[in-house]
């Protein structure tokens, strides 16, 4: 599995499956002490310099202020697309300067900081 550029979730994805299958398909559960599963590695975030950022915001699709202001939020704020999209007027917070994330990864509530610069643009869109 390793040849085929497989990473280390998924081959330890397959062999949990196999295990099952020895253990309890099989009953052969000797089969399994000779499984060995392999470490995840924690990856670290590439991070995009100010000229990466600021060209990506100038090409951002179609007219208008939208799609520009769904990616400077998105980077601004370190949320996910479908976080975005679920965003609404109530949940920025321009007294405290935050950013109220409702059902994030995992169903979690969190608050994120709110830059002057992207209270701005989130004003101009609404507006």
């Amino acid at each position: 599995m390793s040849e085929k550029g497989t990473g280390s979730a998924t081959f330890n994805n397959r062999l949990s499956v196999l295990g099952f299958f020895f253990s309890v398909t099989c009953a052969r559960e000797e089969m399994k002490l000779h499984m060995r599963y392999q470490r995840l590695v924690k990856k670290i975030p590439m991070v995009l310099s100010a000229e990466e950022v600021t060209r990506i915001l100038d090409v951002a699709p179609g007219p208008g202020l939208k799609y520009r202001t769904a990616f400077s939020v998105a980077y601004g704020g370190g949320l996910r697309a479908s976080e975005v999209t679920h965003l609404r007027v109530p949940d920025i917070d321009s007294d405290r300067m935050l950013i109220r994330v409702d059902q994030g990864k995992g169903r979690k509530d969190r608050h994120v900081m709110l830059s002057p610069s992207l209270l701005e643009l989130l004003r101009d869109y609404y507006r």
